[in-house]
């Protein structure tokens, strides 16, 4: 059996696991993603109603509700925490989000 080759491109805005097409894995337990921003990219304010959200800053910097979190930073979310983001330098996140819930982004 030999290796399977994918690239982040041909997914979804970096969603590479999850209950959700494309995906390499499907799974109703989690979702995860590698996210890049560029510079002043933002993401509306918003929560989740189901879904726990875990952000790990790979590189860069980012401002979430008001503080700033750098590279090796985590941010944990939980249901109904609303927060926005803005990419204060290019940024690379790793996001995981426990269950994998579809349609559980509400903006504020």
């Amino acid at each position: 059996m030999s290796l399977e080759h994918f690239k982040l491109e041909d997914m979804i805005k970096g969603w590479f696991i999850g209950s959700f097409e494309p995906t390499l894995f499907t799974t109703e337990n989690f979702e995860v993603g590698i996210k890049q921003y560029t510079a002043g990219d933002t993401e509306a304010e918003h929560y989740h109603k189901i879904a726990t959200e875990f952000t790990v800053i790979l590189n860069g910097s980012v401002e979430m509700d008001g503080k700033q979190y750098r590279h090796g930073d985590i941010v944990k979310v939980k249901p109904g925490v609303a927060t926005n983001f803005i990419a204060l330098s290019n940024v690379t996140t790793v996001v995981v989000k426990v269950p994998c819930a579809i349609n559980d982004k509400y903006l504020k």
